[in-house]
């Protein structure tokens, strides 16, 4: 195991040197620019969508007769501004008129974004600034024509820190955000890994360095070298980007905070990365090991695509089931439990559960590392027990 390690570390150490002091890594720097930004524009794109579909309900806490009073004026205003143009309102008959029983509901209670009370003349909004900033309009609105006054209704606003429907929104969005980067640069970088070992089949090199050290410890090697370079990469993208919004001014205290902390989650994050592009790595390595030519590396490039956006779309689909069915699937299938626990540091505070996740799918990759090295032995370098038949069978028939 020693020596395994030892021949490990010289393999990545030649090939990461190699690929770093190398003139093309410059333009591998700039090339995932251009989908970064791409990825930003559909980012802020499916935001908006998200804003122009999402339901919001406001609790009503008011008297009887204001509260029917103004559950008809929503109905009849919906007919011709339509249904999505006004939140949902929701009577809240168990909260009294009281700010610290309004802010306790709002904490315990998810599905409600903000509660009126007071009086219809005279109302108050509670809220997180988000939700009362977006709907204060509207629910004066509401309560001038509820009440038929032609003065504007001047409306009372109480801004809470954070409700139960705000942060679960927030660190739902984190969720997803952390899951695109994720795959995004999966995506961009696991890809390489499947054309690396074609050259130097090619130029026999290969042979060189199997009879030399284990086959094991060129697969750790190559793979770990790939990975260095993935990581230096990522930390110029995000040197880059960071100063680039210390240039603009972007306010990072407005980003909703992960469910274990920002210092956890980034720690996170690089962890399932890693553990992500070792995962996809490896297969791709044994897959890429298979072929004699570049042209079927391309061939395999794009079922190997599709197949990152099959696990990709199973880890996303399962953001908001926890603890559901297929989100258990995402979290066990080894492919995409980086991404699914990702999902989950964003919303769940327990930590022990991330150390068993990157435990199974160290696991794994050195499960499919051991399998790809013996397909390549038996495959490719012709040492494995269908090489050993085919020799016997040779001096058998004498052919």
């Amino acid at each position: 195991m020693i020596e395994t390690i030892r021949a490990a570390f010289v393999i990545a150490r030649r090939d990461f040197t190699a690929i770093i002091f190398s003139k093309s890594f410059f333009f591998f720097l700039l090339g995932p620019l251009f989908p970064l930004g791409i990825g930003v524009a559909a980012g802020g794109l499916g935001s908006q969508v998200s804003r122009d579909i999402e339901t919001t309900t406001i609790g009503i806490v008011l008297s009887p007769e204001e509260a029917d009073n103004l559950l008809a004026t929503r109905a009849r205003l919906s007919l011709s501004l339509g249904p999505k143009s006004l939140p949902d309102l929701l009577i809240l008959n168990d909260v009294q008129d009281r700010e610290a029983d309004i802010v306790a509901k709002l904490d315990s209670d998810k599905s409600i974004n903000a509660i009126l009370s007071g009086t219809l003349a005279k109302p108050v909004l509670t809220g997180s600034q988000r939700d009362v900033g977006r709907w204060q309009g509207k629910v004066a609105l509401l309560a001038e024509t509820a009440i038929a006054q032609p003065v504007p209704v001047e409306i009372e606003t109480r801004l809470v820190g954070q409700t139960g429907s705000s942060s679960e929104r927030g660190q739902l969005l984190t969720a997803q955000g952390a899951q695109a980067i994720l795959i995004l640069l999966t995506m961009i970088l696991a890809g390489m890994v499947l054309s690396n070992l074609v050259e130097e089949k090619t130029n026999k090199i290969i042979e060189i360095l199997a009879a030399a050290i284990p086959m094991d410890a060129i697969f750790l090697g190559k793979l770990f070298a790939m990975l260095g370079m993935a990581l230096v990469g990522i930390a110029v993208w995000s040197t880059l980007g960071l100063s680039v919004s210390l240039l603009v001014g972007v306010h990072w205290n407005a980003l909703p905070v992960p469910a274990v902390g920002w210092p956890l989650f980034i720690i996170l994050m690089i962890f399932y990365f890693s553990m992500a592009y070792l995962l996809l790595g490896s297969l791709f390595l044994g897959i890429g090991a298979m072929a004699t030519t570049v042209r079927e590396v391309q061939t395999l490039s794009m079922p190997v695509t599709m197949g990152q956006l099959l696990v990709f779309f199973l880890a996303y689909s399962s953001i908001t089931k926890l603890g559901e069915p297929v989100e258990w699937f995402a979290v066990l299938f080894p492919f995409s439990s980086p991404f699914a626990m990702i999902a989950r540091a964003a919303q769940m505070d327990n930590i022990w559960q991330h150390g068993l996740a990157l435990i199974w799918q160290a696991i794994f990759t050195m499960i499919i590392i051991r399998f790809s090295v013996m397909l390549f032995r038996r495959n490719v370098m012709k040492s494995g027990q269908a090489a050993r038949k085919k020799s016997l069978f040779a001096r058998v028939t004498g052919k």
